[in-house]
Formats: C-alpha cells, structure tokens, sequence
C-alpha cells in the first residue's frame, strides 16, 4: 500500500473518530429535563415526604428493616412523640440529609444533563448530586460525602437514536446517619449504603419523570425498590427559592440534648422531663 493511501485511511479514520465523538456528545440524543421537578403527591397522604410516594411515612413505609433497625425506628418515633427529633436529629442540626432523603424533593430538583455529567441541584442543606456519565471507573477509594459517589451510563432504549433512560449507582461510604424521612426511618450506621436508580421520563405524561430506586442496605433483610415521580411545573422561568436550613431555627443543640431557643433568647425545653445543660465549665451566679 503507497503512502498516499495510507495516510489517505488515516485521515478517514479520524475523520470517522470525530464524526462518532460529535454525535456521542450531541445533546440532541439526550433528554430535555429542563424546568422545575416537584414531588408527585399521592392525595389522602397529606403531601408527606416519605421514601416511598404511595405509602405514608414511618412504619406506614413498611421498610423490609431488620429487627435491630425497626427498634431504632419505634424508638425514633417515640423520643419524637415527647417533643424530641430520634433519629432524625442530625438532619434537625442542619447537617445534610444526604441519599435518599435528598430526593425526596422537599423544595423542586433541577436536573442538567451534560454528556459528561448530569447534575441534581436540591437547594437547602443538600446542594447538589453529581451523576458521572464520562465512562469512567470506580475510583480505589471514595472520600465519605453525604450524598456519595455516582456512575451511570445513558441507554436508548427503543432504538430511536436519543437516550431514554439514565442508569446510575451511587456507593458510599456516606457521611453521618442518614434516614429516608423525618420520622428518622433508618440506613443503617455503617454508612456503606447502595443505590441503583433507573431515571426516565414517563413515555405517556413527559411532564413526569420516573426515578426507580433499589436501595442495598445492611438495616434491610433485601432490597428496597420504590419508583418515585417527579412532576414538571408549567412555569418556564421556575422561582429558585434561597433555603437555610438555620435561617429561622428555634432547635439548639448541646451535648445530646436538643433545646429550644426562645425569642427573649433564653433556652427552654423540648421535652418533659429534659435535663438541663451541664454548666460544669461556668462560673455559677451566687443568690
């Protein structure tokens, strides 16, 4: 073969290499889900964000939870019945919910689709979920975050040329103890926590997304699969609301304890029988 044609079917070759790069990372193939996506409520509920969309929350989930991490929920739901926050305390500080809760979608998602990346915006104590597409590995290691690590892939499913559904997994470790609502519904404390979610767009309504969820988790006797939904608002310009978690909190936490703070700046307490703080360290006034 003369060089002339040799470096004739070289050129072509990457002609071709960036002909299929181009349309890889055209962004016509990929999912218009632009806008604001609010938490499908399922009427009678009374719009709660539980886990699992179409059951109330709590005990109401039914969480297949083993027997140890049902008792930490019974016991969740009764320090709350006296005025405490059980195991949903850390979120109650203003630490991040992290994954799941994150999804719950207390204030609406925006999600922004990149070849590289598709990014989960939430706002509040949560900021934001990274979702890599760029065909990359697991890393050796995962530095603990709140709302972890997350790989997945874009699949077309019928063939037509777009992407239809979004693939991904998420993989701890995950930072501090993280519960699917505010009733403190357990993970469980390893923080070694799986997620596998299947996100598409509903093929009969596109102004609903699916987000299918199997939770792999050491407090569950098997996986948990929930298919929550998100509902697309018509407004096109979406009001992106500021949240501060401690913006206009009364909760003070001391030690363990978990107290209110008054208007006149004095601490009171949150449930009966509450012991005071311990002011061991303070020069005590004489009567």
């Amino acid at each position: 073969m003369s060089n002339r044609s040799l470096n004739g079917l070289l050129v072509l070759a990457f002609a071709l290499m960036l002909t299929i790069g181009a349309q890889a990372a055209d962004p016509a193939m990929y999912p218009d889900l632009r806008g604001a996506w609010s938490r499908f409520v399922v009427r009678g509920l009374g719009g709660q964000p539980s886990f699992d969309q179409t059951k109330p929350w709590g005990p109401g989930q039914q969480a297949p939870l083993t027997p140890e991490y049902q008792k930490i929920l019974d016991d969740s739901i009764a320090d709350q019945a006296k005025g405490g926050q059980g195991n949903f305390v850390d979120h109650a500080l203003c630490h991040p919910a992290g994954m799941p809760f994150m999804m719950v979608a207390t204030r609406p998602l925006e999600i922004i689709v990149t070849p590289d990346t598709t990014y989960i915006l939430v706002g509040g104590s949560d900021h934001y979920r990274r979702l890599f597409t760029d065909g990359r590995s697991w890393p050796k290691t995962i530095e603990p975050s709140y709302s972890g690590y997350s790989i997945g892939k874009w699949i077309d499913v019928d063939g037509d040329g777009r992407f239809d559904v979004l693939e991904a997994e998420t993989r701890g470790p995950f930072k501090g103890r993280r519960a699917y609502d505010a009733t403190g519904l357990p993970l469980h404390f390893d923080n070694q926590s799986i997620f596998k979610e299947r996100i598409y767009r509903d093929k009969a309504d596109p102004n609903v997304i699916h987000d299918e969820v199997t939770v792999i988790d050491h407090a569950l006797t098997r996986p948990w699969t929930v298919d929550k939904k998100y509902v697309h608002s018509s407004n096109p310009r979406p009001d992106w609301r500021e949240n501060s978690c401690v913006e206009g909190s009364g909760l003070v936490a001391i030690g363990k304890e978990m107290y209110v703070l008054r208007s006149d700046g004095l601490l009171m307490p949150a449930k009966e029988d509450q012991p005071p703080p311990d002011l061991r360290y303070f020069k005590q006034g004489t009567k």
